[in-house]
Parts: C-alpha cells; structure tokens; sequence
C-alpha cells in the first residue's frame, strides 16, 4: 500500500512539475541572468528563401505573398519557393500567376500529395539562400518579420529562429480563447529557455527561420516537421532561439473538433519524434536535456500520469479517506468537458470550466496520438485545420 502512495504522488508531481513547476523555475531564472535584449542589428542582408508549403490554400496564397513582398527586406536579397502539394482548389493556378507578376516567386506544383516535410525538403534542396525562413500559407508576416528573424543569426552559434506568435479572429462560442492562451504561455516558456541557454524546445512551425547548412531533410513519415529540424540543430550544438521582435499573425482555431484532430496528429508525431532524439533527454548541450525532459517528455506522458493518479487513488481509496476525495476530484475534473458540453447546448460559455474542457481533451488527443503512433504511421499528408474567420 505505501509503494503505491509512493507512485501516485510521484505521478502527481510529475504533472505539477511540467505544467507550473518548470515555468516558474524558467522564470526565475531568466530573470536572473536578466532579458537580453534583441541581437544587435546589422546592415548585412544575407540571401534569404522563405520555403511555403501549400495545400488548397486559394483563399490565403495571395494575401500571405504580399506580406512577404511588402516587407522591409530587400527584395534583391529575398527569393520565394512555394510548393502545391497537388491542390484541388485552384491553389497551383493562383500561383502561376503570383510567379508571372512576381520575379523572386518560384513554384513548384506537386502532381500526387506529397506531405509538408517532403514538400520543404523538396524546396530546401532548391533553395538557394544561406537562410530557410519555413512558413506556413495562413500566416500572415509583419513587414519587419524577415529582417528581425535573420538578424538573431547575427551570432555564429544560433541556428534556428522562431518568431512571435500573434493570434486573431477570437471568440467565445468555442475553444480560441484558450488555445490563445495556452500559445501565449508556450511563447514565455520557449522565450525563456532561449535567454537561458538557447535551447527552445520546438519553434510553433507557423514561421521560423534556420541556418541552410543545419538544415536536415526530415523522414517522408514525418507528421511534426519543425520539431525534427530543431532538435537536428541543437544536436549540431547550435542555439535555437526565439525573437519577440519578429512577429507573424496566425487565425487562431476556434474548434475543439479541428483543434483535437490537430493536436492528435501533433501527439502522433511528437513520439516519433522522441524515438528519434530520446537519448537528447539525458545528454546533449547545455540546457537541451533539462528542458527537453522537463517541457516535452513529461508532459507527453500526462495521459498516464493521470490514468495511473486516477487508478491508484481508487484502489487507495478503499482504505485511506484522502485518496477516496482525490479519486473523486478526479472524477469532477474528468466530467467537465461533459458539463461544458451540455451548457454549449444552450449557449452559455463559461471561461473557467472551458480552460479545464481544454486540458483535458488536449491530454485525450496526446493519448490518442500515442495509439495512432503504436499502430503505425505510413502518410503524413494533412488537411488544413479550419480557422476562426471562415
């Protein structure tokens, strides 16, 4: 009975630990060592490719270019690949006609689905610049966004750059709010390992930057992309960084069956992605393993952290009053998502109840993307999750 006391409150403080532990021991060291301020700007402009992934993205393509176009880097230094993994929605013919108008815009349409990585793998082998910024169609860029992501390579050690996440088009009818905020605590917690040891643990894949020499072709199996390329970079012992100053604009999800499927296909990924790095989890550059054990590893296993406090506390709870009450708090956490359910029904939303509906089911998609990566995972073409504005 006590060894089990033992694994039911180690589980628990597994979970306390990557979820508010781990943040505040960042936090507090970050402002020890004091927030650096933005790398030093530079007048060099080194050729840059920005590489762009599309698949039925028409209604975006167009108004994502012209961020790119517009911004205050030089086009002379700039050239623009785009990839149509074999589009349905007139995507390749919008392109064709970006490139006639557009000199520094390179397509390339792909005639069978292809899959994100090999369509940026593909384009990274075209690429002709010293620097890959990897975007995606439905992000939109500040007109600084290039010229702030390259100047954090004004330091030889840096290999990758994430950029600053804003999100848009949030509402209250669905789960916006708190992916919004759940993104924002990501930024923080990924920002301060950056200024720590420069280890951020994944850019959001929305738009970051990488050096092309450490830039590493990512398996055709591959569901999550940019955590490969930037555990590929740390483990040629560079930095991987985030700018604050760089800042994109993203169309939040606004639904929990989008957002599930999303995160799903994310947790499939990020366990092949830990067969691949696992053993960076205990050895490695500065700063990589604490954080890499510390943000990722744990919190992927939450799902049997809580199966095994849930189990354990009920067995424990025949015998101890404590566990009996924790076994029941368990079972109220648990039936949230159902209470938040039936008030949707008649349209009352309430905040509190949905960032618990939100935690849960988001550890339900890990869960089922660990059965998914079990079974096996043979394509990793995605469909475009859908976004608030539509």
């Amino acid at each position: 009975m006590i060894a089990l006391q033992v694994i039911f409150w180690i589980s628990l403080l597994l979970i306390f630990y990557t979820y508010l532990l781990f943040p505040a021991i960042l936090f507090l060291l970050a402002k020890k060592k004091g927030e650096v301020a933005g790398p030093e700007k530079k007048q060099a402009c080194p050729l840059v490719s920005v590489l762009i992934a599309a698949f039925n993205e028409k209604e975006v393509i167009a108004g994502k270019v012209e961020t790119i176009l517009k911004g205050a880097y030089p086009l002379d230094n700039l050239e623009v690949l785009i990839g149509s993994d074999a589009s349905t929605d007139g995507t390749s013919q919008e392109l064709e006609k970006l490139a006639a108008d557009h000199p520094v815009i390179r397509t390339f349409i792909f005639e069978q689905r292809t899959g994100k990585p090999g369509v940026i793998n593909h384009l990274a082998e075209k690429a002709e610049g010293e620097i890959l910024v990897i975007t995606d169609a439905n992000v939109m860029l500040h007109e600084r966004t290039i010229t702030e992501v390259v100047s954090g390579f004004d330091h030889p050690s840096v290999g990758l750059v994430d950029t600053m996440m804003i999100n848009t088009h949030l509402k209250k009818d669905g789960i916006s709010e708190q992916e919004r905020y759940y993104i924002s605590r990501e930024v923080r917690i990924k920002h301060h390992e950056s200024v720590i040891w420069g280890s951020m643990m994944g850019p959001f894949g929305g738009c970051y930057a990488v050096r092309k020499s450490l830039y590493r072709p990512v398996p055709d199996n591959f569901l999550v992309d940019d955590f490969y390329i930037n555990m590929s970079v740390l483990k040629q012992d560079y930095r991987c960084i985030s700018n604050p100053e760089a800042k994109v604009y993203e169309d939040v999800s606004n639904s929990l069956r989008e957002e599930f499927r999303r995160k799903k296909r994310i947790s499939a990924g990020n366990f092949q992605n830990l067969a691949v790095f696992g053993k960076m989890a205990f050895t490695g550059p500065p700063g990589v393993p604490f954080c890499f054990l510390s943000h990722k590893v744990i919190r992927w296993i939450v799902p049997f952290l809580v199966m095994v406090t849930l189990g354990s506390s009920l067995v424990l709870g025949f015998q101890l009053p404590l566990y009996r009450i924790l076994a029941i708090l368990h079972g109220v956490v648990l039936a949230i998502p159902l209470l938040d359910l039936f008030l949707r029904l008649f349209k009352i939303h309430a905040v509190p109840l949905r960032f618990i509906s939100h935690f849960v089911l988001m550890n339900l998609a890990l869960l089922a993307g660990f059965i998914r990566y079990l079974g096996g995972i043979r394509s990793n073409v995605w469909q475009p999750t859908r976004r608030s504005r539509y």
